[in-house]
């Protein structure tokens, strides 16, 4: 199982000194990815008395390629994945485009975890219908990798048309791995046993989420596919005050057949590039790598 970490987009701050020291931290402390995720708009809650949505304006988020473009020439082993991007808010051929440039860039050490969102607003201010994201989602993946493994593409679909082109230069890996967020509905298990290299949710390894997982792998078998194939990585919460369970909580994913696995040092009350990277620290002394 291969242990990374989640970039702490809205604690780490602006420096890029501090970024890139993070990055190499994690190089150095034998993490082998950074996981980040994506926000391109916050909204202004003065007016939004009844707004449910963990983020806000003022939540700061770095562009997950933009992030890691930076960070590919400050690092040399390190993989990369989004954990998510909002892909139905975006273009398809530019995200195709910028996921075939971070795979150059890092040596094919890229993963595109993709997922649908849940913030209207941001669909609105990008232009892009929020009611079909989720079919239109599996066109993206299908145009996707129909670019990332041919020079020239002639493709007419539902809601994407390319007129005889393609993307240069081409991904090292043809097709990137694509990694889908999201489950608990069976309309979003089956797409991720139908469609995804590997699944990225939000549950910890207990009853409900093995209940998950188990559905996720009946739908893969149910159109003849072996389950094996799709990857699987978790997220830990590594807390302070969870310290003492840190290994135990590692090795219950490593039990269940997780591939990856993403430690979460937000939400503790570090702030800064130091304070994270201590936490990175401490983790390694506890679960070596």
């Amino acid at each position: 199982m291969q242990i990374g970490i989640v970039f702490p987009q809205t604690e780490i701050g602006n420096d890029p000194g501090g970024i890139r020291a993070f990055g190499e931290a994690a190089e150095s402390l034998g993490y082998t990815h950074i996981a980040t995720y994506d926000h391109v708009i916050g909204a202004n809650l003065e007016n939004r008395p009844d707004w449910r949505g963990p983020y806000s304006v003022s939540s700061a988020f770095h562009e997950p390629f933009v992030l890691f473009g930076f960070l590919a020439g400050a690092t040399r082993t390190l993989g990369f994945a989004t954990s998510i991007v909002i892909l139905p808010q975006r273009q398809t051929v530019l995200v195709a485009k910028q996921a075939a440039a971070i795979d150059i860039l890092c040596g094919g050490r890229f993963r595109l975890g993709i997922g649908i969102g849940w913030n209207e607003i941001e669909y609105e201010s990008l232009n892009e219908d929020f009611s079909n994201r989720g079919r239109r989602s599996e066109e993206q993946i299908e145009v996707m990798r129909m670019l990332w493994t041919n020079q020239v593409v002639d493709y007419k679909g539902k809601w994407h048309s390319i007129p005889d082109a393609g993307i240069t230069p081409m991904p090292v890996q043809q097709p990137i791995p694509v990694w889908l967020g999201g489950g608990a509905t069976d309309v979003v298990l089956r797409r991720i046993a139908k469609l995804a290299d590997g699944w990225m949710p939000q549950w910890q390894p207990n009853d409900d989420g093995l209940t998950q997982l188990e559905r996720m792998r009946g739908f893969a078998n149910e159109i003849g596919r072996d389950h094996s194939e799709i990857g699987l990585e978790g997220r830990l919460p590594v807390r302070a005050k969870n310290g003492d369970s840190w290994a135990t909580s590692t090795a219950g994913w490593n039990a269940i057949g997780s591939t990856h696995l993403s430690i979460v040092t937000m939400g503790d009350g570090l702030e800064g590039a130091d304070a994270h990277i201590r936490r990175l620290e401490e983790y390694r002394s506890a679960v070596p790598a």
